[in-house]
């Protein structure tokens, strides 16, 4: 081969490679593209998936004071700080009749809901530790008047029971009617019904728990013998609602159950590395917003994640549940009133 024909295929090769460049450095183009496209899809579906109510604007200021908190904390330099101060969270567990996956998991009918479970986490400063307290539903009170979305206000309702705050004036009332027996102010609003719950328990892999009786109910099709269980979504929600089966048949022994629920929650999501499998934390994330309500100020997956990640160093080891305490209802066998002083010094405890 002379020295131009060497010349000239070396040229061709040096063509090649370049065209093979050029190829590659499209194709990871696209990819990257996708990979942007797909990021920002998941994320406008999550956000969209969330529903929230604008309790502030609703309650006004006659509510009680909200805790000093000072945002300290920051990932990086760069970052927004991390909130570290004190929260209270009001969760509750809607039995909502709304669509097929509700109706089917015991919701009813098409209509109306109740909140099944009531707790209030109140996280401590430094948000390293916690207390769940659990509200009886069954427990009478004097629910406030609360307004209306349609306009009006309901009346003041005496020895009424707990749970008929929700039935009434949906996540506006259920908030102002924990405020005002409690003389804590809730600082965010949390709701899921039975399919969220569900689809979040299935997409961390099921929880275990231990139970420390048999459990025998049919109105929440759960039969259960003494000891541990690897439960999936379905027979973790009738763990939740199981109150037939176990004690005297009342709230307060589901009660437990719940609070063991909460704590089995905290342990499988510790145990399961979320940050670092993205197709398990969009399953997780997917679940969890498809069925949520909360108050505006957690509206958006931005504010969602910035309370998980404040939340970081929290563990079910440094979570105490309690049950907010009570006596049975003078006026009605059946009920619970709030025993005091005790139940009014466990509130204190957490203003």
């Amino acid at each position: 081969m002379t020295g131009l024909e060497e010349q000239r295929e070396a040229g061709r090769r040096v063509g090649r490679r370049s065209r093979a460049l050029k190829i590659v450095g499209l194709t990871l183009a696209g990819v990257m593209t996708l990979s942007i496209a797909a990021a920002g899809w998941a994320y406008v579906h999550l956000n969209d998936n969330i529903k929230s109510v604008d309790i502030n604007s609703a309650l006004g200021d006659d509510r009680p004071a909200k805790a000093v908190t000072t945002p300290t904390a920051s990932a990086s330099a760069s970052a927004s700080p991390l909130p570290t101060g004190s929260v209270n969270i009001l969760v509750l567990g809607s039995d909502s009749r709304s669509g097929k996956e509700n109706k089917k998991l015991g919701g009813g009918s098409s209509s109306g809901a109740r909140s099944d479970t009531a707790m209030v986490v109140h996280i401590d400063a430094g948000r390293t530790s916690a207390t769940v307290v659990s509200i009886p539903r069954d427990t009478l009170v004097t629910r406030p008047s609360c307004p209306l979305s349609s306009g009006g206000s309901t009346a003041v309702a005496y020895n009424s029971m707990f749970n008929s705050a929700y039935s009434v004036g949906g996540a506006v009332c259920a908030v102002k009617t924990v405020e005002s027996i409690t003389g804590v102010r809730m600082d965010h609003y949390l709701e899921i019904d039975f399919s969220g719950f569900a689809k979040l328990v299935d997409a961390l892999g099921g929880v275990t728990v231990t139970t420390d009786q048999d459990i025998d109910d049919d109105d929440s099709h759960l039969h259960l013998k003494k000891g541990t269980h690897h439960l999936d979504g379905t027979t973790a929600l009738a763990l939740a609602r199981t109150r037939h089966g176990i004690g005297d048949g009342s709230d307060l022994g589901r009660i437990g159950l719940q609070q063991k629920l909460v704590k089995a929650l905290l342990d499988q999501m510790a145990s399961i590395s979320l940050l670092t499998d993205p197709a398990k934390l969009y399953e997780v994330a997917d679940a969890v917003t498809a069925s949520l309500t909360t108050d505006t100020g957690l509206d958006s997956l931005s504010e969602l994640m910035r309370l998980g990640q404040s939340l970081k160093g929290l563990t079910s080891h440094n979570v105490k549940t309690v049950m907010m305490p009570v006596v049975t209802a003078p006026s009605d066998p059946n009920r619970v009133i709030a025993k005091e002083p005790a139940a009014s010094e466990l509130w204190k405890s957490l203003q």
